[in-house]
């Protein structure tokens, strides 16, 4: 059975070092540079996958393939997930495909509510997405960003009550907030940093940066 792990203790792993870790998994981006070299690396992968018997997600495109892992039974990482990330880098570097982890990241909806049961449904049924959960639904074809929802003891007159969460992996949490405040936007709350950031727009707008939702480090 497959045992969950901690991002420390992923990244910890020998043979990782293409990988971060973000809200849903471990990702990757293999820059190919062209689609013919990414179906064979999605093929070797799909090999790799089935004789595991643990199948990642794969984002195909004409430059470039990235590849998430995820333990559904155990609903976060596992050993399992650092023994095909190790072989699945091993067959890129035999191709001559270099991995690129910067270009990684997750986005997600969070939504605070005071009562997450009545409003949960609500938004499964309008986007069309499964239950993951008591307090998310995710998109079963997972091409959208998660919508997850917040729990709130109060009502907060004069803010808003959905922004966006967008994970990166740690090494570029800081240039994000740099590029995003370059940008017009200012520092909320730091007082999480490093789990997380809050930023604003110039209209207060607020987005959370954070490397991953489990800030068991």
């Amino acid at each position: 059975m497959a045992e969950r792990i901690s991002p420390q203790q992923f990244h910890a792993s020998d043979g990782v070092e293409d990988w971060r870790v973000l809200f849903d998994g471990a990702k990757t981006y293999f820059a190919t540079g062209s689609f013919a070299r990414g179906v064979a690396l999605v093929e070797i992968i799909g090999r790799l996958a089935d004789a595991a018997n643990h199948h990642p997600d794969i984002d195909l495109r004409y430059p470039g393939v990235v590849v998430g892992l995820f333990t559904h039974e155990v609903g976060d990482i596992s050993d399992r997930d650092v023994a095909l990330a190790q072989q699945i880098s091993m067959a890129a570097r035999e191709l001559g495909i270099s991995a690129d982890p910067s270009k990684v990241q997750t986005v997600q909806v969070s939504i605070d509510s005071l009562f997450i049961p009545e409003v949960l449904p609500f938004w499964g049924a309008v986007l069309g997405y499964d239950r993951f959960g008591d307090e998310d639904v995710v998109d079963p074809l997972s091409r959208g960003p998660w919508v997850t929802f917040q729990q709130m003891d109060a009502t907060r007159p004069q803010r808003n009550r959905i922004h966006i969460d967008v994970s990166v992996p740690r090494d570029q949490a800081e240039a994000r907030i740099a590029a995003a405040l370059a940008a017009g936007g200012h520092i909320v709350n730091d007082a999480h940093a490093p789990h997380w950031w809050t930023l604003a727009d110039a209209e207060g707008n607020e987005v959370d940066v954070a490397p991953w939702r489990d800030i068991r480090d």
